[in-house]
């Protein structure tokens, strides 16, 4: 009896565990499925504009058209701004310069004065920008002024 109801606690544990560990990538998921917002945040080459996190955000010189052309490890390493529905406008952006494209995936991506923007995975904390200038997979990196012009320190 004793070794029956050691299994069964032992195994209740094991299963709530899991449990909270598949809620907790539930509502990652979640808070990735919302309306993504974008706002102005302070960085060492000037104000950029910054997803709700206080991220910095980038545009690729390879997109054209307002599509993009950063998938598989690119888009690893440069994350889309997706949305679910249309994108929040923050403080210091411009509504008239906020909107999204279709993906090929089907997802919806941030776009600001018609470019599709992206955050850097190596930027880890507010007001990073180390993707600032960075030519890889085929294109150059440039933050975002809130104007909608790219950041050249060229």
């Amino acid at each position: 009896m004793r070794r029956f109801l050691f299994t069964s606690i032992a195994t209740a544990g094991v299963a709530l565990a899991v449990g909270v560990g598949l809620a907790g990538a539930h509502s990652g998921s979640a808070t990735a499925a919302r309306a993504a917002t974008v706002s102005t945040g302070k960085s060492a080459i000037g104000r950029v504009i910054v997803d709700g996190s206080g991220k910095t955000l980038y545009v690729f010189g390879k997109d054209k058209g307002g599509k993009s052309s950063c998938y598989g490890q690119c888009a690893s390493n440069w994350p889309p701004l997706l949305t679910k529905g249309k994108a929040r406008v923050g403080k210091g952006v411009k509504s008239s310069l906020l909107g999204s494209t279709v993906r090929k995936d089907g997802k919806r991506q941030v776009t600001y004065a018609g470019r599709p923007v992206y955050r850097f995975v190596k930027d880890t904390a507010k007001g990073q920008t180390n993707g600032e200038g960075l030519t890889i997979f085929g294109g150059t990196w440039y933050a975002v002024a809130p104007s909608g012009k790219k950041i050249d320190n060229d």
